[in-house]
């Protein structure tokens, strides 16, 4: 294949173009803003799982608080009717009174049973309440981290776009100088060559390997007319002689 030797170092300018895509495509992929909103997303989703656990338990602590006031309720009610018969006077079997004097006391020490548990459950609930109201302001201060490291993120984002954007403009106006079969041969070479398809050699060295060329390569090399696309044999990657090639 034969390509003067400005063209051949058009191709480098191609390369470098490609090779700060490649680079420019790595830096988006990997922003320390993405894994920071990673991070912080994960720690949002465990804040938001804590908060339903402890609204379900709460609503549950809840139903069971009502349903201890209701008994309360229901006792005093109780209580208050039998006092009520007691205080009457219209009791006058001693059997009945005693019956009733005893299950006024017993409903006094339910009472107190149902009133130490309801006692015992809204230190519970509130316990609760508190663990509700960390947990809302751990999310607000989620949030409010995800809102800056998102806008940090947008920002390198378009920054590295537009410079993608204008690499992409140089590497169009570029290629249609190169022959067609030249850009092919290198396209071929960058796909299966880790995104380099032509290098420099510079003091005998391919600067696609980094390896030296033995000498029988660097006479074949330097035999080789000016036009002509040499390769290298290590890489076999288009190997572009200049000034700095030692030759």
């Amino acid at each position: 294949m034969k390509a003067d030797p400005a063209t051949q170092l058009r191709l480098l300018s191609v390369q470098a173009i490609d090779s700060s895509l490649d680079r420019l495509a790595a830096r988006r992929r990997n922003l320390p803003e993405l894994a920071e909103i990673d991070k912080l997303s994960a720690q949002l989703a465990a804040l938001n799982d804590d908060l339903v656990r402890v609204s379900t338990e709460l609503r549950d602590r809840g139903r069971s608080q009502q349903k201890l006031d209701d008994e309360v309720d229901l006792v005093r009610a109780r209580a208050a009717r039998d006092q009520k018969r007691l205080d009457s006077g219209q009791i006058t079997s001693s059997r009945e009174l005693e019956n009733l004097q005893a299950e006024i006391a017993s409903l006094a020490r339910r009472q107190n049973t149902l009133e130490d548990e309801t006692l015992a459950l809204m230190e519970v609930i509130e316990g609760l309440q508190t663990r509700a109201g960390a947990i809302r302001a751990d999310q607000e201060r989620l949030e409010a981290e995800l809102a800056v490291a998102g806008g940090r993120r947008d920002t390198a984002l378009a920054e590295i776009d537009d410079e993608a954007g204008a690499r992409r403009g140089e590497r169009e106006a570029t290629i249609p100088t190169l022959p067609a079969d030249l850009v092919a041969l290198y396209e071929r070479l960058r796909s299966s060559s880790a995104g380099v398809g032509a290098a420099r050699l510079v003091r005998r060295r391919c600067e696609g390997c980094h390896l030296e060329l033995s000498g029988a390569d660097v006479r074949d090399v330097a035999a080789a007319a000016p036009d002509e696309v040499v390769r290298c044999e290590e890489c076999r990657r288009i190997l572009v002689r200049t000034a700095e090639s030692g030759l």
